[in-house]
């Protein structure tokens, strides 16, 4: 009796060990969802008129994958470059309103969609948020 208990444990300790790697490996396989904040926050000015107008932007940048996240960072400069160049384009009534704002955030994605696919052959930010945007 005690040989056949003895049996069973030691044929199921390898099963136990097999589980646990599956599932460490399923762990490894779901891609992680980071968030790559642009800093410092971008500032410049907008709009046209004798009164100058100036904008603050906190982003960030969400991204699925640690190799999607390392290229993101390499492009961060010329997101940013792009970025600017279209808030500095804006008026106030498109800075101001709340869906606005919308359409800015819109907008902005598809700018850096755009020149991720240029750079990189694919979009690789899923989405852009405003973590605070101000509008002087």
């Amino acid at each position: 009796m005690k040989v056949w208990i003895a049996l069973l444990l030691a044929l199921s300790l390898p099963l136990l060990a097999q589980a646990e790697e599956d599932e460490k490996a399923k762990e490894e396989a779901v891609p992680v969802v980071a968030y790559i904040s642009l800093f410092p926050a971008l500032v410049g000015n907008f709009g046209s008129g004798p009164k100058l107008k100036f904008f603050k932007a906190d982003i960030s940048l969400r991204v699925t994958g640690a190799a999607n996240e390392a290229a993101v960072k390499h492009h961060e400069p010329l997101i940013r470059n792009q970025l600017v160049m279209l808030f500095s384009q804006q008026t106030e009534a498109s800075m101001a309103a709340p869906e606005s704002k919308e359409n800015l955030r819109v907008e902005a994605l598809k700018q850096v969609q755009e020149v991720l696919t240029q750079e990189e052959g694919k979009p690789l930010v899923e989405d852009l948020l405003f973590n605070n945007l101000i509008i002087q």
